[in-house]
């Protein structure tokens, strides 16, 4: 199309546009709507997702909780229904013969401890731990504070690491680390103070309410070596189900259970059970997005039924036109622009509001509400935001092209029987 005619073409378009205003802002408006609600959803979707996978990771990445348990089945000899009941001292035996593992650690846990400080008493539970504990299961310290560490560990210090509501609840606004509690009666250092987080699972009730110490500080404390539950962390997703059987078929060997069998040792494979969170924020997507894609396609027919419109309305003034000697293009180009920027002009808007409301909508807190903090904040994804603009475009252009071809291809002598 050469210039003469882009201009000719531009100019028809501004005089049907001045014509038409209240249809124009409606219809701007109407678009604009759309778009606000497709990219709002999309944004809690993105939202709900991201918070999901936080979720998965605040317990910790890549790990497997085992249990002991009791044997189903007979094993060299020996009969079904002997318990299993792994010692402190397994985890440095397993750890020599499985050097392929990332992360190997064991926990004893205490039920209904009494923490005191001061005035102040409550009870909660306590776990005695490896060192690798706070980095593999992600009890991060607070500004001012730290997990316990190896020389901890073997020298038996009576030091202790906090959950962040159990040390709220004990010291209140006072800053816990490096005062002394009780722990039945015994004097703890608080050296740390657990980071927030948001976590989807636990195997203990919630990590906020717990107290950790080295397991051999546990170990002297209260007499038990025999351990709730083992955990081991793997370098990628790929490697745990080698590495369970590895596990089994070692831990077998030594108290003489198949490893085959699954009562033997109650495993939660958190590899696996984040694969299917995952599977479902797919799923979860793929409906946002088709409803999405309903909602530009209404919008897209919208503006459509709006051009054939205008093309009814002006069936006899096209139909002159094209007596008088108009080109095709002449007649299609002004109603391509017309849909092209009713779209782009209302997607702008919907795109610039929805933006001020997701920034709006970010700055109420989350903490303290459990729901709230479940759906996580609503999150714009910009590459979902080109792709919807790119979508409306083509809308328009669509919205735009049909019925201005079908304007064109009107023949002029009908035209006139057109009221």
């Amino acid at each position: 199309m050469r210039g003469r005619d882009l201009t000719l073409v531009f100019q028809l378009f501004l005089r049907a546009s001045r014509l038409q205003k209240k249809r124009a802002v409606l219809t701007v408006a109407a678009i604009a709507w759309g778009t606000v609600a497709i990219l709002l959803l999309l944004a809690f979707g993105e939202g709900l997702k991201r918070q999901l996978a936080k979720g998965t990771r605040g317990m910790g990445i890549n790990l497997a909780v085992m249990w002991p348990g009791e044997t189903s089945k007979p094993w060299k000899g020996l009969p079904a229904g002997r318990p299993v009941r792994p010692r402190v001292g397994d985890v440095a035996w397993l750890r020599e013969r499985l050097p392929k593992l990332k992360g190997v650690l064991g926990e004893v846990h205490s039920w209904s401890t009494t923490l005191t400080y001061g005035v102040k008493t409550v009870t909660a539970r306590v776990i005695g731990t490896n060192w690798e504990y706070g980095e593999m299961r992600h009890h991060f310290p607070q500004a001012g504070g730290r997990f316990f560490n190896a020389r901890d560990e073997q020298e038996k210090r009576r030091v202790i690491f906090l959950g962040d509501e159990l040390a709220a609840d004990l010291f209140g606004k006072e800053a816990p680390v490096g005062k002394t509690l009780l722990v039945n009666g015994t004097p703890y250092t608080v050296i740390g103070v657990m980071v927030h987080k948001f976590q989807m699972g636990n195997y203990g009730g919630p990590e906020p309410a717990h107290a950790v110490i080295p397991i051999t500080t546990f170990t002297a404390q209260f007499g038990r070596d025999q351990l709730n539950n083992l955990v081991i962390q793997v370098h990628e997703p790929s490697q745990m189900e080698g590495a369970l059987r590895r596990f089994k078929e070692v831990l077998g060997a030594k108290y003489g259970f198949d490893p085959g069998d699954e009562k033997s040792l109650w495993v939660w494979d958190t590899v696996k059970s984040s694969s299917t969170t995952a599977n479902v924020m797919v799923g979860m997507e793929i409906f946002l997005g088709i409803i999405g894609g309903l909602t530009l396609l209404i919008g897209g027919v919208g503006v459509a039924n709006i051009m054939f419109a205008v093309v009814k309305e002006k069936t006899r003034e096209i139909g002159i036109q094209m007596a008088l000697g108009a080109r095709s293009r002449w007649i299609t180009g002004p109603f391509v622009l017309q849909g092209l920027l009713y779209t782009l002009l209302g997607g702008t808007f919907g795109l610039i509001l929805a933006t001020v409301l997701v920034l709006l909508l970010s700055l109420v807190p989350t903490e303290g509400n459990m729901a709230l903090e479940f759906l996580g904040k609503p999150t714009l994804s910009w590459p979902i935001g080109v792709a919807t603009a790119a979508i409306l475009g083509l809308i328009g252009v669509l919205a735009g092209y049909f019925p201005a071809r079908r304007a064109a291809a009107v023949d002029p002598a009908q035209t006139l029987r057109y009221e």
